[in-house]
C-alpha cells in the first residue's frame, strides 16, 4: 500500500473504536526487517501501526496473538503499549494492529550513550528482570492462541533449508543436543525481548514491544535471549550493555521469578546466539533468493560471523582467546592493475564517503538508516578486496576460531575487540 491507502485503511479500522478520525503525520519508521512500523496521529492521538509487509504475510493468527499477549500484559499491569484494535487483513489489506505510542527511545546506541538515559541505564536491568518475572507469572490460559515452540528444532529446520552452511553452527548444534537441560516450567515467553525491542525513557523501562514471537516455553529462554552479546551493541556489560547477569537474575528472582539454574541459563544463551546466527543467514537468504530485494537484509548476512565468534567464546574460550591474540592476515596493496585509477577500492571509498559525509548528515529516519547500512556494506567489500589469504580451514574448535576470526576481520573487525 502507498501511504495514502494506508491512511484511508487506518481511518476505516479505527472508526468503530474512536469514531470518525483524521489520520495525520503518517510516517514509516526505520528498521523492521520482518514487520513494518508506522507512526501517525488519529484525531490528535499519537498511535503506532504494526503490520505485515504487503506480499509477505506472517503466520495466520500471529498478529492477533501478538495483540492478545500485550492485552494480557496490560491487564497484569506490565509496561506494554495499549492495543486499540487488531485486523486480520480484511481492512488493512495485510494483518496489523494499532496501539498507543509510548514516549521514549528504542535505539540501543542512544540508550547506551546519551546523557538523558544515564539514570535509566542504572535501573534498566532491574526493570527487565521484574518485567520478565511478571510476564512469566501470567496464567498461560490467558493466551489461548499460544502454542509451545521448540526454538532449537524450529531454527535448525530453517538452517537446513538455507544454501549457506556454517561448521561452527553445526558443532554448536551437536553440543546443544548433547547438553539440553530439563525444563522446570512452562510459561508465556516473549521470544524477542532485547535492546531494540524495548522503549526506554529517562526513568527506565517504558514498554516492551515487538511480540511477534510470543509462545509457550521455558522461561529461561527469555533471560538467555536478553543476554545474547549482539544486544550489547558494543557495550561491555552482559545484559544489553547496561548490567550483569547477576543483576538480572537477582531482580528476576526477587520479583517472584523461579530460581535460575546458571548452567541451564548458559545453555539458553548458547542456543539463542545460534538462533540469531541462523536468523541472520535466513534474512540474507530472503534477499539472495529474490523474495524481497533489500540491501538491509543482504547486509545482515555478514553478521553471521559475529554470532560464530560469540559461540566460540561461549563454548571454546581457550581457542577463542588464542585466535583473538593471533595477528591478522596482511592486506594486499591497492595497485591500479589493468583498469587504472581510481581502483575498485578507491571507488568504494569515494562512494562510502559520499554516503557518510553528505547523505547521512542531511537526512533522518529510514533514509539515514539505510545510508548507514549501505556505507557499512561498501566497507565490507573494501576489506574483502584487501585480503591477502583465504580464511583458515578445519572443523576443530581451534581451526574454527581462526577461520571465524578471519571472516570477522572482513565483516566487522570492531567485534573482535568486544
Amino acid at each position: 500500500m502507498e501511504p495514502t491507502s494506508v491512511s484511508d485503511a487506518l481511518a476505516s479500522l479505527l472508526e468503530p473504536v474512536l469514531g470518525p478520525v483524521a489520520i495525520d503525520n503518517l510516517q514509516r519508521l526505520s528498521g523492521g526487517a520482518s514487520r513494518e512500523t508506522w507512526s501517525f496521529e488519529a484525531g490528535g492521538r499519537p498511535l503506532i501501526l504494526r503490520r505485515d509487509p504487503p506480499g509477505r504475510p506472517g503466520l495466520p493468527g500471529s498478529m492477533r496473538l501478538e495483540a492478545d499477549a500485550m492485552r494480557a500484559c496490560h491487564r497484569a499491569g506490565l509496561a506494554v503499549p495499549e492495543v486499540l484494535v487488531d485486523d486480520d487483513g480484511s481492512v488493512l489489506g495485510t494483518a496489523g494492529l494499532v496501539m498507543t505510542r509510548v514516549p521514549g527511545e528504542t535505539l540501543a546506541r542512544r540508550i547506551l550513550r546519551d546523557d538523558e538515559f544515564a539514570s535509566a541505564r542504572g535501573v534498566l536491568v532491574d526493570d527487565l528482570g521484574r518485567f520478565l518475572a511478571g510476564l512469566h507469572a501470567i496464567d498461560v490460559n490467558e493466551l489461548p492462541g499460544a502454542h509451545e515452540v521448540d526454538s532449537l528444532a524450529q531454527y535448525w529446520s530453517s538452517y537446513e533449508l538455507i544454501a549457506d552452511k556454517s561448521p561452527t553452527f553445526e558443532r554448536t548444534y551437536d553440543w546443544l543436543i548433547a547438553n539440553r537441560p530439563e525444563r522446570t516450567a512452562t510459561t508465556i515467553v516473549h521470544g524477542d525481548l532485547r535492546m531494540g525491542n524495548v522503549i526506554v525513557d529517562e526513568r527506565g523501562l517504558a514498554a516492551a514491544i515487538d511480540w511477534e514471537l510470543v509462545h509457550l516455553g521455558d522461561p529461561l529462554e527469555d533471560l538467555g535471549w536478553l543476554c545474547v552479546k549482539a544486544w550489547r551493541f558494543g557495550a561491555p556489560l552482559e545484559v544489553g550493555g547496561v548490567g550483569t547477569i547477576d543483576q538480572l537474575v537477582a531482580a528476576y528472582e526477587g520479583a517472584g521469578g523461579r530460581p535460575v539454574d546458571r548452567d541451564a541459563l548458559h545453555w539458553w544463551l548458547v542456543q539463542k546466539t545460534l538462533q540469531w546466527g541462523i536468523g541472520c543467514m535466513g534474512q540474507a537468504s530472503v534477499h539472495l533468493m529474490g523474495a524481497v530485494r533489500s540491501h538491509e537484509l543482504a547486509a545482515i548476512g555478514r553478521r553471521v560471523a559475529e554470532q560464530e565468534w560469540d559461540l566460540i567464546e561461549l563454548l571454546a574460550p581457550d581457542e577463542w582467546n588464542t585466535a583473538r591474540a593471533a595477528p591478522l592476515p596482511a592486506s594486499l596493496p591497492d595497485e591500479p592493475g589493468l583498469f587504472g585509477r581510481p581502483t575498485a577500492r578507491e571507488i568504494l571509498d569515494a562512494v562510502r564517503g559520499y554516503l557518510t559525509e553528505d547523505v547521512m548528515p542531511g537526512t533522518s529516519g529510514r533514509l539515514s538508516f539505510h545510508a548507514r547500512v549501505a556505507a557499512n556494506m561498501l566497507a565490507i567489500v573494501e576489506r574483502e578486496l584487501a585480503q591477502d589469504t583465504p580464511p583458515h580451514a578445519g572443523d576443530d574448535w581451534a581451526s574454527l576460531a581462526m577461520a571465524v576470526r578471519d571472516k570477522l576481520a572482513v565483516a566487522n573487525p570492531k567485534h573482535l575487540s568486544t
